[in-house]
Protein backbone atom coordinates (compact mmCIF):
# COMPACT_ATOMS: atom_id res chain seq x y z
CA UNK A 1 0.00 0.00 0.00
CA UNK A 2 1.28 3.39 -1.17
CA UNK A 3 0.63 6.88 -0.14
CA UNK A 4 -0.62 7.79 -3.29
CA UNK A 5 -3.27 4.64 -2.76
CA UNK A 6 -4.38 6.02 0.82
CA UNK A 7 -4.38 9.54 -0.32
CA UNK A 8 -6.69 8.42 -3.26
CA UNK A 9 -8.39 6.41 -0.31
CA UNK A 10 -9.02 9.64 1.51
CA UNK A 11 -10.20 11.59 -1.18
CA UNK A 12 -12.65 9.63 -2.32
CA UNK A 13 -14.21 8.56 1.38
CA UNK A 14 -13.74 11.23 3.75
CA UNK A 15 -13.42 13.93 2.31
CA UNK A 16 -16.00 13.50 -1.01
CA UNK A 17 -17.97 15.44 0.30
CA UNK A 18 -15.83 18.54 0.61
CA UNK A 19 -15.12 18.18 -3.36
CA UNK A 20 -18.64 18.73 -4.73
CA UNK A 21 -18.90 22.29 -1.44
CA UNK A 22 -18.39 25.22 -3.13
CA UNK A 23 -17.56 26.93 -0.04
CA UNK A 24 -14.78 24.72 0.60
CA UNK A 25 -11.44 24.22 -0.86
CA UNK A 26 -9.21 20.92 -0.96
CA UNK A 27 -5.88 21.17 -1.39
CA UNK A 28 -3.52 19.05 -2.10
CA UNK A 29 0.47 19.14 -0.83
CA UNK A 30 -0.75 22.68 0.44
CA UNK A 31 2.48 24.68 1.79
CA UNK A 32 3.08 25.70 5.85
CA UNK A 33 5.57 28.08 6.79
CA UNK A 34 6.32 29.96 4.33
CA UNK A 35 6.20 26.59 2.35
CA UNK A 36 8.92 24.91 3.61
CA UNK A 37 6.59 21.96 5.02
CA UNK A 38 3.78 20.37 3.43
CA UNK A 39 0.65 18.87 4.39
CA UNK A 40 -0.57 16.23 2.36
CA UNK A 41 -4.22 17.87 1.93
CA UNK A 42 -5.71 20.65 3.66
CA UNK A 43 -9.44 21.36 3.93
CA UNK A 44 -10.13 25.01 3.85
CA UNK A 45 -14.32 26.12 4.80
CA UNK A 46 -14.88 27.34 8.23
CA UNK A 47 -12.28 25.87 9.51
CA UNK A 48 -8.62 24.97 8.30
CA UNK A 49 -8.26 21.18 8.76
CA UNK A 50 -4.99 19.52 8.10
CA UNK A 51 -4.57 15.63 6.81
CA UNK A 52 -1.44 13.95 7.27
CA UNK A 53 -0.99 10.68 5.52
CA UNK A 54 2.00 8.07 6.86
CA UNK A 55 1.32 4.82 5.03
CA UNK A 56 3.03 1.48 6.00
CA UNK A 57 6.01 2.54 3.13
CA UNK A 58 6.40 5.63 5.20
CA UNK A 59 8.90 6.09 8.46
CA UNK A 60 7.78 8.16 11.44
CA UNK A 61 11.00 10.09 11.07
CA UNK A 62 9.60 13.27 10.34
CA UNK A 63 6.58 13.38 12.00
CA UNK A 64 7.66 14.99 15.42
CA UNK A 65 8.67 18.44 13.30
CA UNK A 66 5.36 17.74 11.35
CA UNK A 67 3.57 17.71 14.46
CA UNK A 68 5.26 21.04 15.50
CA UNK A 69 4.44 22.75 12.72
CA UNK A 70 0.58 21.50 12.04
CA UNK A 71 -0.35 22.15 15.19
CA UNK A 72 0.49 26.41 15.04
CA UNK A 73 -1.58 26.62 11.99
CA UNK A 74 -4.21 23.89 11.93
CA UNK A 75 -7.46 23.66 13.23
CA UNK A 76 -7.73 20.56 13.64
CA UNK A 77 -5.52 17.78 12.26
CA UNK A 78 -6.11 14.08 11.04
CA UNK A 79 -2.81 11.34 10.94
CA UNK A 80 -4.14 8.88 8.44
CA UNK A 81 -1.90 5.97 8.84
CA UNK A 82 -1.49 2.28 8.01
CA UNK A 83 -1.32 -0.20 10.35
CA UNK A 84 1.57 -1.15 10.70
CA UNK A 85 2.76 2.38 12.20
CA UNK A 86 -0.53 2.86 14.29
CA UNK A 87 0.28 2.24 17.78
CA UNK A 88 3.83 4.32 17.44
CA UNK A 89 2.06 7.25 15.43
CA UNK A 90 -0.73 7.35 18.20
CA UNK A 91 1.64 8.21 21.24
CA UNK A 92 3.67 10.76 19.20
CA UNK A 93 0.80 12.73 18.26
CA UNK A 94 -1.53 15.12 21.00
CA UNK A 95 -4.67 14.03 22.12
CA UNK A 96 -6.59 16.42 20.13
CA UNK A 97 -5.39 15.06 16.56
CA UNK A 98 -8.10 12.62 14.65
CA UNK A 99 -6.78 9.28 13.64
CA UNK A 100 -7.64 7.37 10.46
CA UNK A 101 -6.35 3.52 9.82
CA UNK A 102 -5.15 2.98 6.35
CA UNK A 103 -5.82 -0.69 5.42
CA UNK A 104 -5.76 -3.27 2.30
CA UNK A 105 -8.33 -5.55 1.36
CA UNK A 106 -8.90 -7.06 -1.41
CA UNK A 107 -6.46 -4.74 -3.25
CA UNK A 108 -8.65 -1.58 -1.92
CA UNK A 109 -7.60 0.73 0.76
CA UNK A 110 -10.44 1.02 3.36
CA UNK A 111 -10.16 3.56 5.61
CA UNK A 112 -11.51 3.17 9.37
CA UNK A 113 -11.83 6.01 12.16
CA UNK A 114 -10.05 5.10 15.49
CA UNK A 115 -10.29 8.74 16.66
CA UNK A 116 -12.12 12.08 15.54
CA UNK A 117 -10.09 15.78 15.14
CA UNK A 118 -11.18 17.94 18.39
CA UNK A 119 -10.53 22.10 18.05
CA UNK A 120 -6.73 22.84 18.27
CA UNK A 121 -6.04 24.61 22.00
CA UNK A 122 -2.95 26.73 20.56
CA UNK A 123 -3.16 28.41 17.02
CA UNK A 124 0.04 30.74 16.40
CA UNK A 125 -0.65 33.30 14.66
CA UNK A 126 3.04 33.87 13.84
CA UNK A 127 2.29 30.98 11.42
CA UNK A 128 -0.75 31.27 10.63
CA UNK A 129 -0.25 34.82 9.01
CA UNK A 130 2.76 33.24 6.73
CA UNK A 131 0.37 31.07 4.40
CA UNK A 132 -0.31 34.53 3.01
CA UNK A 133 1.99 35.55 -0.45
CA UNK A 134 3.25 38.59 0.10
CA UNK A 135 0.57 40.54 -2.45
CA UNK A 136 -2.21 38.88 -0.47
CA UNK A 137 -0.20 40.31 3.12
CA UNK A 138 -0.62 43.60 1.70
CA UNK A 139 -4.44 43.27 0.26
CA UNK A 140 -5.27 42.06 3.45
CA UNK A 141 -3.71 45.24 5.24
CA UNK A 142 -5.47 47.92 2.76
CA UNK A 143 -8.72 45.99 3.56
CA UNK A 144 -8.02 46.70 7.01
CA UNK A 145 -7.54 50.16 6.53
CA UNK A 146 -3.40 49.91 7.38
CA UNK A 147 -2.09 49.78 4.05
CA UNK A 148 -0.21 53.04 3.40
CA UNK A 149 3.32 52.74 2.81
CA UNK A 150 3.74 48.98 3.22
CA UNK A 151 3.29 47.64 -0.37
CA UNK A 152 7.64 47.97 -0.84
CA UNK A 153 7.99 46.56 2.61
CA UNK A 154 9.48 43.15 3.24
CA UNK A 155 7.20 40.23 4.22
CA UNK A 156 8.19 39.89 7.45
CA UNK A 157 7.72 43.48 8.81
CA UNK A 158 4.34 42.63 6.58
CA UNK A 159 3.29 40.03 8.61
CA UNK A 160 4.63 41.71 11.78
CA UNK A 161 2.14 44.69 11.19
CA UNK A 162 -0.63 42.32 10.70
CA UNK A 163 -0.10 40.55 13.36
CA UNK A 164 -0.58 43.91 15.38
CA UNK A 165 -4.02 45.03 13.53
CA UNK A 166 -5.78 41.18 13.51
CA UNK A 167 -5.41 38.39 16.01
CA UNK A 168 -7.22 35.06 16.47
CA UNK A 169 -10.15 34.59 15.35
CA UNK A 170 -10.70 37.41 12.82
CA UNK A 171 -6.96 36.53 11.52
CA UNK A 172 -7.61 33.15 11.09
CA UNK A 173 -10.93 33.64 9.17
CA UNK A 174 -8.74 36.36 7.05
CA UNK A 175 -6.60 34.20 6.33
CA UNK A 176 -8.64 31.08 5.47
CA UNK A 177 -10.75 33.44 3.20
CA UNK A 178 -7.72 34.64 1.56
CA UNK A 179 -6.25 30.98 0.79
CA UNK A 180 -9.42 29.34 -0.08
CA UNK A 181 -10.39 32.25 -2.40
CA UNK A 182 -6.51 31.44 -4.19
CA UNK A 183 -6.52 30.31 -8.08
CA UNK A 184 -3.14 28.40 -7.92
CA UNK A 185 -1.43 26.36 -5.54
CA UNK A 186 2.54 24.73 -6.64
CA UNK A 187 1.29 26.03 -10.08
CA UNK A 188 -2.42 24.10 -10.24
CA UNK A 189 -5.89 24.78 -10.20
CA UNK A 190 -6.87 23.93 -6.67
CA UNK A 191 -10.52 21.81 -6.36
CA UNK A 192 -13.36 23.43 -5.13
Amino acid sequence: MKDVDVRRALHASVLAEHHDDLSTRVIDEMGVWSGTVRIDVAVLNGEICGYEIKSDRDTLERLPYQIEIYSKVFDKLTLVVGRRHEKAAADLIPKWWGIVVAKERGGTVVLSHRRKARQNPRIDDEVLVQLLWKEEAVSLLADLGHARGWKSKRLKDIYAKLLEVSQGSDLSRHVREIVKRREGWLGQKVSH
